[in-house]
């Protein structure tokens, strides 16, 4: 998935001074989108569908194959059991998931949702244990991904537990009660999100792992990946991801209805475990208890570290995240580094030899099975050609002088892919994908000097409003355009007069009802999701969410190094003019030692380095230096206790920590800042 959380990307707010501040320390960093809207954010207004919202309806059930129920018969194969209980509760009560928060999706599709991301996403909510094949079952539906268990000689492998600990043991706990109490010998972890790691602890123990009573199998640099990719701009995607993941939305026909990769993110306990196993080479093959696992490495997919593997003895191919039941993100809503769509069409061509032939069940991280080799084939084909088609064509028309917008707007796959349910754009589409591929190669200029240096959002809409002749007249114009249903037209022209004046509540309330009726028209889960949370901030403000706790494994996994980065990009330049500042900071429980320097209005650090002329030297553990450096506990309340000792100049440190900003994860986002 790819980031929250994000893949996810999903945006951590850790509660204040959990476990002696580490948590808080951390306040904003990775994006983790954990649950459903607090009881204080207002449920948004139940709009109808407008006329030309009803034709596209009419013409998207005209248009794709509805009778095709294979999808379907896919989903239900193999299914044993699911909980009596839907709600799966935390320790102290709160609800972690509830399995039945679907349950609107039985019946058709009503006219505020596009029947196509209607289907998926009663294809993706199902929830249960399901027999796979001989000795492999999966638990779907329990969280944002799936958690598979294959069954040795004497227990189970789990492959990608969930996001939470209370998931992934709900999901073990249905296994034993079903097909055999055994423990678990091994996990494996496909790629470096949260969501395929996060739930470990709720399953084995560390201290087992630690014991070599479990292997912890994972892709070469999982580690570095699953705590660093959303570190240094962790704020603004944590921000970004309440839209595409619709988290301060209502479930239901007129709010959220999943993703569209899979049902909504866990609100429990994160865990990481790291790995005892690193698979470094595509072939590497592993024995655990009695089953064989052939790997293949598809670094800079869906994620930077991520890995397939095949079972030969069951003739099953296991595909991560590589292979979905629907067009992924190039580049996510939330934010992220652009990923490859031409390596993540060669790595499926390297699936299809490796695996295709020889496959008569494929497995997923999200999503569905599917069965026969002919079935798995066709579907890694097209799958895989599906992205090298998004490749290839955005290139060719970059080359022949097209932007990426204007790419987006005439790239269309092919009938023979795009009438593949899983070539849909729920997740990832065909226009925000091609203006990755643009970004990628291109970056954001688009070459036109027009381009270059043009104005900011709130000075560029002043002046677009008083040509058109006040904002009177824009908003007139708009809702002849939105009468006509040329909805993405208002959109721009309500957008200007919203940014020219914050506070005109007509035309805030104009653009909020052609955002309602674009999140209905929307295919895509993620594109539904950010209309409507866009419509829902116009109307309401933005919703202020309560902190929410992270897991100190993910804190201890964070180097030190990484998070004197996450400082730096946090320094006030214009409290930092003319400063020169040089620490050495020593962490005694780590044995740590790093050299830090302001400089030029520029925080730089060293590890491993001291300087004998530096203004002082700080002594103290790691935790410390997390709470004041990066949570806003005050530096004299360590000092005072003798929890940070300062040799040389004593105020030093503490004018160090003055100089770097707090985060706010509520800014603005359809309103000017």
């Amino acid at each position: 998935m790819g980031s929250f959380l994000r893949g996810l990307g999903i945006g951590v707010v850790a509660t204040a001074l959990i476990l002696g501040g580490l948590g808080y320390a951390l306040r904003g960093v990775l994006p983790l989108l954990l649950g459903a809207p607090t009881p204080d954010i207002p449920h948004d207004v139940v709009a109808a569908a407008a006329t030309s919202t009803k034709d596209m309806r009419q013409a998207i059930l005209k248009e794709l194959p509805f009778a095709n129920n294979q999808d379907f018969d896919f989903a239900s194969r193999g299914f044993i059991a699911t909980r009596q209980d839907p709600i799966i509760k935390g320790a102290s009560g709160n609800v972690v998931y509830d399995l039945s928060a679907y349950d609107f999706l039985k019946g058709e599709a009503p006219e505020s949702v596009n029947p196509s991301l209607w289907r998926q996403a009663r294809l993706v909510t199902r929830s249960g244990l399901y027999k796979v094949t001989d000795r492999i079952y999966q638990v779907r539906g329990f969280d944002v991904s799936n958690v598979t268990f294959i069954v040795t000689d004497h227990g189970y492998i789990a492959v990608d537990p969930l996001v939470s600990m209370e998931t992934a043991k709900a999901a073990y706990d249905l296994l034993k009660e079903h097909v055999g109490d055994k423990p678990i010998v091994a996990v494996v972890y496909s790629h470096s999100h949260i969501d395929h790691f996060g739930g470990v602890a709720g399953i084995v123990s560390a201290a087992d792992a630690t014991a070599g009573k479990v292997k912890i199998i994972a892709p070469s640099g999982f580690l570095e990946h699953a705590v660093a990719e959303n570190i240094i701009a962790g704020t603004a995607m944590s921000r970004r991801a309440r839209y595409q993941f619709g988290v301060t939305l209502e479930r239901g026909p007129e709010g959220e209805v999943t993703s569209g990769l899979g049902p909504a993110i866990s609100r429990g306990t994160i865990s990481l475990i790291p790995p005892t196993d690193l698979i470094v080479k595509t072939g590497q093959e592993m024995t655990i208890d009695g089953v064989t696992l052939s790997f293949q490495l598809t670094p800079g997919t869906e994620a930077p570290s991520e890995m397939n593997f095949y079972l030969p003895q069951f003739r099953t191919v296991f595909m991560a995240e590589n292979a979905n039941a629907t067009m992924h993100n190039i580049l996510t809503p939330r934010g992220a580094l652009v990923r490859d769509a031409k390596a993540w069409a060669d790595y499926l061509t390297q699936s299809i030899r490796l695996f295709g032939p020889k496959s008569d069940v494929m497995f997923t991280a999200h999503g569905i099975p599917r069965f026969g080799t002919a079935a798995i084939t066709d579907f890694l084909t097209k799958h895989r050609d599906a992205y090298k088609y998004l490749h290839d064509q955005s290139v060719r028309l970059m080359n022949g002088g097209l932007t990426g917008a204007e790419i987006a707007e005439v790239i269309r796959l092919p009938d023979v892919l795009a009438h593949e349910w899983y070539n849909r754009g729920y997740y990832g589409t065909m226009s925000h994908n091609s203006k990755a591929v643009y970004q990628r190669y291109m970056g954001w200029y688009d070459g036109n000097p027009a381009s270059l240096n043009p104005l900011p959002p709130v000075a560029a809409a002043k002046k677009y409003v008083e040509a058109i002749g006040g904002a009177a007249a824009v908003i007139a114009k708009a809702q002849e355009a939105a009468k006509a249903g040329e909805y993405r037209w208002a959109a721009m022209l309500l957008n200007h007069v919203v940014f020219a004046d914050a506070q005109n509540t007509k035309a805030r309330e104009a653009l909020a009802d052609v955002y309602t009726q674009l999140g209905y028209q929307a295919e895509a889960g993620t594109w539904r999701n950010i209309y409507l949370t866009g419509a829902q901030e116009l109307r309401h403000g933005v919703a202020k969410l309560p902190p929410t706790s992270i897991s100190l494994d993910l804190i201890r996994a964070t180097p030190t190094s990484m998070l004197l980065d996450y400082a730096a990009v946090r320094l006030n330049p214009d409290r930092a003019k003319g400063k020169h500042i040089v620490l050495n900071i020593v962490l005694t429980d780590v044995n740590e030692k790093h050299l830090v320097t302001i400089e030029n209005e520029v925080l730089i650090h060293e590890q491993d380095m001291t300087d004998d002329k530096a203004d002082a030297t700080v002594t103290m553990a790691r935790a410390d230096m997390l709470q004041t450096l990066l949570a806003g506990v005050p530096v004299a309340l360590k000092t005072t206790t003798g929890a940070i000792k300062v040799e040389g100049k004593g105020g030093a440190y503490a004018d160090l920590v003055g100089l770097i900003d707090p985060v706010d994860a509520n800014f603005p986002i359809v309103t000017p800042e």
